[in-house]
């Protein structure tokens, strides 16, 4: 019984660290290191375990050693007990809204005859908590039996149903891709935040989702009573402020240790005059909560209670100036980084990956060094926001940090940045001289097909931009760029990426040696590439789309620094360099739809993305590199031969294999990767079950299968067969939905 007792014990504390609720808490503290260590350490002694145990009668010294094993790992699980139940705590910030929760579960309940949808709608300023609340009916037990089908955006349907950019398909591909997902199926679909009064569009959007079953239901917020008048069909519900009690209580749980049973009386009583301010509004009471939790002298706090700020709030009815108090006590560092999340629009999803990119880019964070380094900064920058409550919807997949801000808090970054940053729309008069980053809208940009249209040059004078570092014309319409673009000579970071109509780059482009980042993928029509792109010579990430059949004659092959090269939609290509590569750095290749096997400089990568290649050439199956972290694989023929150069490989965290219907069998040795974090399964119809060892993989925090023939049904909760050897990992998701299940 002691021999199980200490193995038991071992197994649980290896579940509750790979729990979701634990990882989010190691988060949030920031000793995912430690953490990490543990888990390593505790595999190790798993190994060992039985055989030590039955030797345990034969020797004192390993009889206390196991002994003082037995209480270490107790002390363990007391203090990952402790993370979680803080974890919990932080994140149970939702107090106040159940009334709320039951009058909005009350009226999805309500059946309706009429054939039209049901729309919900919910409206309240910024701030007040509608998503929350919306999050809250969403994961209710209750609404889960009664909708199998939930999404929380049209574009999630959609992205959910064909596992692609949205980009590749034109507007009636999707509308049917759209009818047939929920056709005959009860969904309740959540739209956000709805600002549009266009009842036209309403009126198209409303008959596409008419495909559903009877008793599908939308619920949707908005602070506009117009438009809830529009679209809503039930009466509309006004979310109010907080009470003062509740505020107060949300307002202790950020601002305050729980152990801090009876906090500070002083600091108690500003915290009360500082909710008396707040107008019940949980986006303040939260942000200013955070704000204070390291702080604990009382003129800190004064001086937050007789901020100048809230007669602005009171004069103007704007909430800005509150929020900006917990951005003027950032650090100097997560200052500029905030000021990022203007160059894009307010419901963009980020994530760390592509933030550490930017950041690199715009000399935010130190380029020294390799990839991961700067993603290990950018998930702690992220974190901290987190910490903040500067940003939400915060997901870990993989290695990777996905969120988003606040509608409100983006609001805030635009207002911060000013001269800084520009997001150039119709409505913008002209950038500033002194402005260093720029981002053009989708919308302004279609039609313009040169630098010296009227539209463009009266909003745009580059000539004028001598500092600017960044340049994003992505899904523009432009035919070619000035060669006076040379003069951008700061210039850090420029994307045209889908800039269909853009054939040529002038040779002065090379002249822009500051230059990082490249972006020319998806540029169809694009056909030579510049001559002398090795006087690039600090040019780190480099995605192209060419119709060269190879790259030898622009130089790339020369570029010392570069760290990721992306090869996209190059027809064409047969090879990317011959003799002599210079490519030291190189760490992560992607080959995307490329419809000709391409011979590969492989050597030293830590990520390779293959999509739509085709054919593995014999030189890169002897060539593969063993040091992968990452590896995504779409549309290919010889996955299974693939899979196994990965054999004696021992860095892989994600693997993502997409559309192979030749995938017949997961290799045995998969399990032997014990670093795996995320493996994504997607239409490899016959796929028809994992191995074994699948249950050893710890590290395992994300399963998701779908369309894999008959694999899904094995991986059910409880009644699948690979059930047992899954039923470990912290997130599962089959058929593109999240499974959910309580242990016994």
């Amino acid at each position: 019984m002691a021999e199980s007792l200490l193995a038991g014990i071992a197994k649980g504390v290896l579940e509750k660290i790979a729990s979701r609720t634990l990882q989010e808490a190691v988060a949030i503290y920031g000793v995912e290191n430690q953490v990490s260590e543990l888990r390593e350490t505790l595999t190790a002694i798993m190994a060992v375990l039985l055989d030590a145990e039955e030797q345990r009668a034969k020797s004192r010294r390993l009889q206390v050693w196991l002994d003082r094993l037995q209480d270490v790992l107790y002390d363990v699980e007391d203090v990952l007990d402790e993370f979680d139940c803080e974890a919990l705590r932080k994140q149970s910030d939702v107090v106040g809204r159940d009334i709320d929760k039951e009058k909005i579960i009350e009226m999805l309940m309500q059946s309706v005859d009429d054939k039209h949808i049901s729309v919900i709608p919910i409206v309240g300023i910024g701030g007040l908590g509608k998503t929350t609340l919306v999050k809250l009916v969403y994961n209710d037990n209750s609404v889960k039996e009664q909708f199998k089908l939930r999404m929380k955006t049209v574009k999630g349907i959609i992205k959910d149903a064909i596992r692609q950019s949205l980009s590749d398909f034109d507007i009636q591909q999707l509308q049917m891709i759209l009818q047939e997902t929920i056709k005959d199926e009860k969904y309740l679909l959540v739209l956000d935040d709805v600002w549009s009064n266009d009842r036209n569009r309403w009126n198209e959007l409303r008959d596409l989702l008419s495909q559903g079953a009877s008793g599908s239901k939308i619920i949707m917020t908005t602070r506009s009573s117009e438009v809830a008048f529009i679209m809503g069909t039930h009466p509309t519900h006004n979310l109010k402020g907080l009470s003062h009690e509740n505020s107060m209580v949300l307002f202790k749980k950020c601002a305050f240790d729980e152990k801090d049973r009876e906090p500070c009386p002083k600091l108690l009583e500003i915290g009360n005059h500082i909710i008396e301010k707040s107008h019940g509004v949980p986006l303040f009471v939260k942000t200013l909560g955070y704000l204070l939790y390291t702080k604990r002298e009382e003129q800190y706090w004064t001086h937050i209670r007789d901020s100048d700020s809230w007669n602005l709030v009171e004069a103007t009815k704007d909430i800005l100036p509150v929020l900006k108090l917990s951005y003027d006590h950032l650090p100097s560092y997560l200052k500029r980084c905030f000021t990022t999340f203007s160059l894009f629009s307010s419901d963009h999803e980020y994530s760390s990956s592509d933030l550490a990119c930017l950041w690199v880019a715009l000399g935010l964070i130190s380029s020294i060094g390799e990839k991961a380094a700067s993603e290990d900064i950018a998930i702690e920058y992220v974190k901290e926001f987190w910490k903040r409550c500067l940003i939400q919807e915060v997901h870990e997949i993989g290695s990777v940090l996905t969120f988003k801000p606040h509608d409100l808090l983006h609001s805030l970054a635009t207002f911060v940045a000013q001269n800084d940053c520009s997001i150039v729309g119709f409505d913008t008069i002209e950038i500033s001289e002194g402005v260093r980053h720029v981002s053009f809208s989708k919308t302004l940009l279609e039609g313009i097909s040169n630098f010296d249209s009227p539209t463009f040059s009266k909003k745009a004078n580059f000539r004028k931009c001598n500092h600017l570092r960044y340049l994003n014309l992505s899904c523009g319409s432009f035919e070619e760029l000035p060669s006076s673009i040379c003069k951008l000579k700061r210039l850090r970071s420029l994307n045209l990426h889908k800039n269909k109509r853009l054939k040529m780059l002038p040779n002065t482009i090379c002249e822009l040696q500051s230059l990082l980042q490249l972006f020319l993928d998806g540029c169809s029509k694009l056909g030579d590439l510049p001559k002398n792109m090795e006087r690039l010579i600090n040019l780190r990430h480099l995605y192209v789309t060419t119709r060269q059949k190879s790259l030898q004659e622009n130089g790339i092959q020369y570029l010392e620094n570069l760290r990721i090269l992306g090869i996209c939609e190059c027809n064409n290509l047969l090879v990317l360099f011959e003799g002599t590569c210079r490519l030291t750095r190189l760490e992560e290749l992607r080959i995307v739809n490329c419809g000709r096997p391409i011979s590969l400089p492989f050597e030293k990568l830590n990520a390779l993305e293959l999509f739509f290649l085709l054919t593995l050439t014999q030189e890169n199956k002897s060539n593969f590199p063993l040091n992968l972290r990452a590896l995504s694989i779409a549309k290919f023929e010889q996955v299974t031969e693939l899979l196994h150069c990965l054999d004696g490989a021992c860095n892989l965290e994600g693997l993502h294999v997409n559309d192979c219907p030749s995938f017949t069998i997961v290799p045995e040795w998969l399990p032997n990767h014990i670093h795996l974090q995320l493996i994504q399964l997607y239409k490899c119809p016959n796929l028809s079950f994992l191995p074994q060892g699948v249950q050893s993989l710890t590290a395992l925090k994300e399963l998701h299968i779908g369309h894999c023939g008959g694999l899904s049904k094995r991986c059910q909760p409880t009644t699948g067969e690979d059930w047992p050897i899954i039923s470990h990992i912290p997130r599962i998701r089959l058929d593109f939905r999240d499974v959910q299940w309580t242990e016994d």
